[in-house]
């Protein structure tokens, strides 16, 4: 698979860090992201970097990978020293982590644990395809120190599964629900996509009321996105089945914020409701807001203290790295000032909080004010105020931030 990564500037083999990166641990929350990049199956509309046992080919494997990724927890944990903070987030992703045996996770949890420590509340979760679990294995990764598990309803309807390459059946995800909450997990989300070809506003609605009736406390609901290269993008070229549609795109996401605010589910960021504060993603709030993780795995991408890096894609060029003792670090760039301000616009408009106006040039706070009037933001006041999107800005929030930057 060709790498697909920005170029960057430099990563020193060592993986060490500015000394200005370093001095600022501790001013902002710190997180650790391990990436999984192993399916059992591709489905149709994903260019993550994941990889099937038939696309890994030589050179890495699934059942040496624990070793692989707990060298690089080392790896950071030395780079980051002894006065990096606990950690308030691990996130396990993929991929499939849970293609992996619980005991790999639990391993590779278990050095972080020991090699960086974890804040008092720390929030720890694993993504998770339904068919992936078991309550068993449920049972021995609470065991192990997961608190909150993801999981990959898409949608209750077989044939829109079918579209999606899905390959749990309509009720599974309703069930792992189930039987995580027994296992102990205190927080619990779903993952929903709308608009794919041939899904009718009746089965979306459908899966809404599947997964409302699931009683998770978070849901996340994602439009269709046709990304090249992936076998959904070679179908609709083909003319096989039809693009999705965006006024249809827009009427499922006003569908879906109805139906989870009336489920008493609160949208915190434009993708995302959650039932009360505490149910909220806080290592996603760390990607939003700014703050520092370290990412491990092939294609993970790091950020702390303005310096972001990302390493090789393919697990055998990302083993034989490690292995060597090296960084895993393809490039790596320094984000200056202008830079991270743009960030925290893009990602802070999409949060439910708003956006400080004062983070605007004068041509941006004039662009706010005009956002106002077309009642794509629900208010703005001058410096010190914040801009928070309406339904119909988040929408549009793509089109609203461009022109706050402008």
């Amino acid at each position: 698979m060709p790498s697909t990564l920005p170029d960057g500037d430099p990563a020193p083999p060592d993986g060490s860090l500015p000394a200005s990166a370093l001095a600022s641990l501790g001013d902002r929350a710190l997180g650790f992201y391990v990436h999984v990049p192993f399916c059992a199956s591709r489905c149709g509309y994903c260019d993550f970097n994941t990889y099937t046992a038939r696309e890994l080919g030589g050179g890495a494997s699934q059942l040496s990978y624990v070793d692989t990724a707990i060298a690089e927890v080392r790896l950071a944990a030395h780079v980051l020293g002894p006065d990096a903070p606990p950690l308030e987030t691990v996130f396990f992703g993929g991929g499939t982590p849970t293609l992996l045996p619980s005991e790999h996770l639990a391993a590779i949890l278990g050095e972080v644990r020991d090699r960086l420590g974890f804040a008092s509340d720390a929030e720890i979760t694993t993504e998770a395809n339904p068919e992936s679990v078991t309550a068993r294995s449920l049972h021995r990764l609470r065991q192990a120190g997961f608190t909150r598990i993801s999981l990959g309803m898409q949608s209750a309807r077989e044939h829109v599964l079918g579209v999606l390459d899905r390959r749990h059946t309509p009720g599974r995800a309703a069930a792992a629900v189930a039987e995580a909450r027994a296992a102990g997990f205190e927080h619990i989300n779903l993952d929903l996509i709308y608009g794919t070809p041939g899904e009718t506003a009746e089965d979306w609605q459908a899966s809404l009321d599947a997964a409302i009736e699931a009683n998770p406390d978070h849901v996340s609901a994602y439009a269709l996105i046709v990304e090249d290269g992936t076998a959904l993008a070679r179908r609709v070229a083909r003319g096989e089945i039809p693009a999705p549609d965006d006024d249809v795109l827009a009427d499922y996401y006003e569908q879906a914020d109805v139906a989870l605010a009336q489920a008493g589910y609160l949208w915190y960021e434009v993708a995302n409701w959650s039932a009360g504060r505490s149910a909220r993603s806080r290592h996603n709030e760390l990607y939003w807001t700014g703050a520092d993780w370290w990412g491990i795995g092939p294609g993970a991408h790091s950020h702390v203290g303005g310096v972001r890096w990302w390493n090789v894609k393919h697990p055998a060029a990302y083993a034989g790295l490690v292995e060597a003792g090296r960084s895993p670090a393809h490039a790596r760039e320094v984000l200056g000032p202008q830079a991270r301000r743009t960030e925290q616009i893009m990602l802070g408009l999409r949060l439910r909080d708003g956006l400080s106006v004062s983070l605007l040039s004068a041509a941006g706070r004039r662009a706010a004010e005009e956002a106002v009037g077309y009642g794509l933001l629900s208010r703005v006041e001058h410096l010190g105020g914040r801009a928070v999107l309406t339904l119909r800005g988040r929408l549009l929030a793509d089109a609203v931030v461009r022109s706050l930057l402008d």
